[in-house]
């Protein structure tokens, strides 16, 4: 391929685009700016490339195709994130990181047997479309899971041994076809459909609790497939945007687990996260479950000094967090000291409180994270719970035996006054009681979380 100065200047400044957009999402208040200055590369590097590429010539008919697929994709990519849910946003990513790995996939297949004979252009090609297509059927599995289509984990028989077989023996026929320079189209396609298979054993027998972790590992192969596309065309600005999907993707992927006391490998071949429902064997939970009204509620909080409210998901599903918004600034108008404690797998995705917060525009240094915000529950009058379930269970260091022991949690119970906002009992995503529920100092506020905090508004209100 041929490229003129002035297109690889542009791909420069494509590239200095992502990594300055890439390093503001590292912070809330500048995320959507940097997101904006990206996306403004990304469209640089694009037209640039339509306008300024220099080689074979292209008939005029593909340009009109490509013109009409970038107004197609566009429309309907706009559409989509315009109208989505909060609470679906989750879905929405996976459903675009699928996007990803499958154009990369399709790359590979589209140019196979344009580079039969040129080992290393091979290679590139089938790790490539490997990768993405086991990050676009993993993705589409993991927006099963968090939609609810696919509610419980499916685990065949031998599930571990059997996903490591097919992987050894994907790996072992990519090798074969680079050695061998097969030009087989029904290779290369049986390669394609094993890979898809693949990813989709892979990510099917992983539970929901898992879905963070599982969502920023297929991140990060999209970016892998991308930086591989880039290396076959000798695209500068794919590959950088690539390797930083792929490296962003990575380091995300090893904080979740941190944030989680898990290894990668225990998320994907252990069975966190199934919905088993039941408390792990031997462990009883004593005590009794003290109920209280909208009324009490209020009552305590007038008198509060401390609040800090700690947000799950179960407020992302009431669309509740503009009237969680209004209760901080109430709170704050009487004097009250609130603050908000992100646990960083609350949620179904990362970050997805401090981008559901952020959507009311709370002040970012009310945002506190989970090992800043725990010193200080011992010194809180009252915290509340709005939805969260097993980011703040203390059976995470209480009780050798649950799955989520050893899990870093919000120390909530430390707390002089805990108010947990719930529709029901339900466990959470793992699938056990919450010992927190059964706190002497632990009182339960039954209800839809938008209807019960708009309860809770009018009250304090009225004081």
């Amino acid at each position: 391929m041929e490229y003129t100065f002035s297109l690889e200047f542009i791909y420069l400044i494509a590239s200095i685009t992502y990594i300055v957009g890439l390093k503001m999402l590292g912070h809330p208040e500048t995320a959507r700016r940097g997101n904006l200055i990206a996306a403004a590369g990304m469209s640089l590097a694009i037209f640039g490339t339509l306008f300024l590429y220099q080689g074979e010539e292209v008939p005029s008919k593909i340009y009109i195709l490509i013109a009409i697929a970038i107004t197609i994709g566009t429309i309907v990519g706009w559409l989509i994130a315009k109208k989505v849910d909060m609470t679906k946003m989750p879905e929405l990513v996976s459903l675009f990181n699928g996007m990803g790995g499958a154009s990369a996939a399709l790359i590979g297949l589209i140019e196979f047997h344009h580079n039969v004979g040129n080992q290393l252009h091979i290679a590139t090609i089938i790790a490539g479309m490997v990768i993405g297509s086991v990050s676009f059927s993993g993705s589409m599995i993991a927006l099963g899971k968090l939609n609810g289509t696919l509610k419980k984990p499916i685990r065949l028989p031998k599930y571990n041994l059997l996903n490591n077989l097919v992987l050894l023996a994907i790996i072992a026929f990519g090798i074969f076809m680079v050695i061998s320079g097969t030009s087989s189209q029904l290779l290369i396609y049986s390669l394609f459909f094993s890979a898809l298979a693949y990813g989709i054993l892979l990510v099917i027998p992983i539970g929901g609790a898992d879905m963070p972790v599982v969502i920023s590992l297929l991140n990060s192969f999209t970016g892998l497939a991308a930086a591989f596309a880039g290396f076959l065309y000798g695209n500068m600005v794919l590959l950088t945007g690539g390797i930083l999907v792929g490296s962003a993707g990575t380091i995300l992927t090893f904080a979740m687990c941190t944030a989680m006391n898990r290894s990668l490998s225990n998320v994907i071949f252990g069975a966190f996260g199934s919905s088993g429902g039941e408390d792990a064997e031997g462990h009883e939970i004593t005590g009794s479950i003290s109920k209280a009204s909208v009324s009490d509620v209020a009552i305590l909080m007038n008198y509060s000094q401390r609040v800090i409210i700690v947000p799950g998901y179960g407020l992302a599903v009431a669309q509740a967090q503009h009237v969680i918004h209004e209760l901080e600034q109430l709170l704050d108008s009487k004097g009250i000291d609130v603050k908000y404690a992100i646990h960083p797998v609350a949620g179904r995705m990362p970050g997805h409180m401090n981008v559901l917060l952020a959507e009311t525009n709370v002040e970012y240094d009310k945002l506190a994270e989970m090992d800043d915000v725990n010193p200080e529950f011992a010194s809180t009058d009252v915290v509340f719970v709005v939805g969260a379930n097993d980011v703040v269970n203390p059976a995470a260091h209480n009780d050798p035996s649950s799955p989520i022991y050893g899990m870093p949690i919000l120390e909530v119970e430390n707390a002089k006054h805990i108010i947990v906002n719930k529709r029901s009992m339900k466990p959470g995503y793992a699938g056990i009681e919450n010992e927190l529920f059964y706190n002497q100092k632990t009182s339960m506020l039954f209800g839809d979380a938008k209807e019960v905090l708009s309860k809770l508004v009018a009250e304090l209100k009225s004081m």
